[in-house]
């Protein structure tokens, strides 16, 4: 008989510059407690630590697996679905999951391995680690009093994935081609980003916001590797358009 929790192993748990060691521990804790098994770092303040073994009690073999990572892009270039934890709204409004909502979707999404990445206890994540995220996750709870310990809200998330894990069914074989990942939708927003100046369509100093709400238009439609390949082609071929016509330019 099939696991039916076996799509928790591809669901990650990141945590960006955790300052207290003891909130490392407690999350390993509320991890194991669920049966996740993947916990990474960005820059964490204070690790490896006894605090963080000290309040993990009993799960420490998650603390001994985790991985710790200079950059949150290196953290996320194997996961094709990232969902950023955040109680903040954003003045560019991201796609909004409930937490069970975003179990829900990581379980549809766990073929591929799925990212749910907390920021810093006091501050959150930032607007370009929200960049990174395909959608912005929230717990309700009392609007009077909305703070949770990053613990306590990754084993929130963490039950709500549990709780989502039904019996796998085997998809219909077919056609089919693999969500793009974290790390090939950085390469595209770069190229794309880059071949809208070459045509002189963005101009970097008067459009800010222009490149986020790409993002988030690009995010919304999850796209696969052939199709991040289709639109890079595109890109290329309109960037060497413009070469051409400035080689003409120069012989005329």
């Amino acid at each position: 008989m099939p696991d039916k929790y076996a799509p928790l192993a591809n669901i990650k748990i990141v945590l960006v510059e955790t300052s207290h060691p003891g909130n490392i521990g407690g999350v390993a804790r509320a991890m194991k407690n669920m049966g996740l098994t993947q916990l990474a770092l960005v820059n964490p303040n204070d690790y490896p630590s006894h605090t963080a073994s000290s309040r993990a009690s009993g799960a420490g073999d998650i603390l001994a697996n985790a991985q710790v990572f200079a950059s949150l892009d290196e953290a996320l270039a194997d996961c094709s679905l990232v969902i950023g934890a955040s109680a903040r709204f954003r003045k560019v409004a991201w796609p909004q999951l409930d937490v069970r909502q975003t179990a829900a979707l990581a379980l549809e999404k766990s073929a591929n391995k799925v990212a749910l990445v907390f920021g810093r206890e006091d501050s959150g994540l930032s607007n370009a680690e929200m960049d990174r995220c395909h959608y912005l996750a929230h717990i309700p709870s009392n609007p009077e009093y909305t703070s949770l310990n990053i613990a306590a809200a990754v084993q929130v998330f963490a039950y709500e994935c549990r709780m989502a894990c039904q019996p796998v069914i085997e998809q219909a074989q077919g056609y089919r081609h693999d969500v793009a990942s974290s790390e090939q939708m950085e390469g595209f927003y770069g190229h794309l980003h880059q071949a809208l100046q070459d045509i002189e369509f963005l101009d970097p100093d008067k459009n800010a916001r222009f490149m986020r709400r790409m993002r988030r238009l690009f995010n919304r439609s999850q796209l696969d590797v052939k199709e991040v390949d289709i639109l890079r082609g595109i890109l290329t071929a309109a960037q060497r358009q413009v070469q051409l016509r400035e080689e003409k330019q120069k012989h005329v």
